[in-house]
């Protein structure tokens, strides 16, 4: 895989790694790390008030009167 960023953003990652002591591919895959475990936990999250509402519906539609 080739990443391919503009002139700002590998400025911006380069001052991140910098930063934290680490390599630029280090703060890349550690970003992708936390973008993929922040979508999972949302759609984890969307699953549970789903399944709550349907479960619930009756109750939900109760207290809304």
């Amino acid at each position: 895989m080739t990443l391919r960023l503009t002139d700002a953003e590998q400025d911006a990652l380069r001052a991140r790694a910098e930063a934290e002591g680490i390599s630029m591919q280090e703060a890349a895959r550690r970003a992708v790390r936390e973008f993929v475990a922040r979508s999972d936990h949302r759609d984890r999250v969307s699953r549970a008030a789903e399944l709550i509402m349907d479960t619930h519906d009756d109750a939900l539609r109760r207290l809304g009167e």
